[in-house]
């Protein structure tokens, strides 16, 4: 491999020009300069059983893919980091409408495969990159030192950004934050650019392009959707206490799409701006077949629900359902919008969501 990666490489970026996920030269030749093998050695798959298992990626041949790698699992067995997909990635670098002399914040250093593309692009002075693992930061810069590349790392909460070092032409983050930081304001220059996956509390949302204007951020939704995992904190959360499952079941008829965080996902958007605060979404599963006889939602009150085509049953004091069927309802009036109709502003004192144009905010109960 180490005589044969460059051929892979161009062979990747290849395939991404083909595909048109790619279409900038200078970042075609940023994909076939870089050597993702020495930065994701490793990686795990999953089993049809649930569990991980780590494997080689140039031995299985997962190393020069366009699939998403991953690379860390937490104490519980689930994965906390991950190598974006190469295709998303050249994607996203190309909307930010990165230049020539820009300075670039990253958020979310991983592996340091985006930080190598960037650093191949506009030079290790012009690169810095922060994630809030340590043990993160420090392989990734050893890595990146074995083929000569030296972006500027630090072990760094994203949620305060890097102002040292600031302001920066575009900010770029690699995981999802259910609001957009307000410290990421002041370190972008005006007219520059923010590019973050944006997730409500139902884990619904897609990336968003925003620019810096004198006082905000402002910009819509890409067509395109794409999903990070949550940005990671230095502050250990508690664990969530759920409540019983509520009695006193009660069903009805509904109309609304019984999947809508796989078929409808900016329905499942507008409903999670009215639904409670970690909830849950699924699927009932049968017993004897394993496959899916309907979709569940639960709220941590102990309110539930389950839908199927038609139909929904329900029970507690919060009717879940009926913020998916006023979700449901908004986006047909409004003429079944795409995410690039959908819009973002965020100021220091708070974001707010748009339909069309910023003036047409959209609320829990509507525009």
């Amino acid at each position: 491999m180490d005589v044969d990666w460059r051929r892979e490489a161009l062979a990747l970026a290849g395939r991404l020009r083909e595909a048109g996920d790619l279409t900038d030269a200078a970042w075609a030749a940023a994909v076939a300069a870089t050597p993702r093998h020495v930065l994701v050695p490793k990686a795990y798959q999953q089993g049809e059983d649930g569990g991980w298992e780590e494997v080689d990626t140039v031995e299985s041949g997962l190393a020069y893919s366009t699939t998403t790698l991953v690379t860390e699992l937490d104490g519980d067995g689930r994965p906390v980091s991950s190598s974006t997909k190469p295709d998303l990635m050249v994607r996203m670098l190309e909307a930010l409408d990165v230049r020539d002399g820009h300075r670039v914040l990253e958020i979310g250093t991983g592996t340091g495969y985006n930080a190598a593309l960037l650093a191949k692009r506009l030079g290790d002075e012009r690169v810095y990159s922060v994630d809030v693992d340590p043990r993160l930061v420090a392989t990734a810069g050893k890595r990146l030192a074995e083929f000569g590349c030296r972006p500027r790392l630090a072990a760094k909460d994203g949620i305060g950004g890097w102002p040292e070092h600031g302001p920066y032409d575009r900010i770029i983050a690699t995981c999802a934050v259910p609001s957009v930081p307000s410290a990421w304001i002041g370190q972008v220059a005006e007219g520059g650019k923010v590019l973050v996956d944006v997730k409500v509390n139902t884990g619904a949302g897609n990336l968003v392009l925003l620019t810096r204007h004198e006082d905000r951020l402002e910009g819509r939704f890409t067509k395109r959707w794409a999903a990070f995992m949550g940005m990671r904190h230095d502050v250990k959360a508690g664990k969530t206490v759920e409540s019983p499952k509520a009695a006193g079941e009660r069903q009805r008829t509904t109309t609304a799409p019984r999947r809508p965080w796989d078929d409808h996902r900016e329905v499942w958007f507008l409903a999670g701006l009215g639904l409670p605060k970690e909830i849950r979404y699924g699927y009932v599963l049968d017993p004897a077949t394993r496959e899916p006889t309907a979709s569940m939602l639960r709220a941590p009150d102990g309110s539930w629900c389950e839908a199927w085509d038609g139909g929904v049953r329900e029970a507690g004091p919060t009717s879940l359902w009926a913020e998916v069927e006023r979700a449901y309802r908004m986006w047909c009036d409004w003429g079944e919008p795409g995410w690039e109709r959908l819009g973002l502003t965020v100021t220091p004192d708070g974001q707010w969501w748009w339909l069309d144009e910023p003036s047409r905010r959209i609320s829990p109960t509507g525009t």
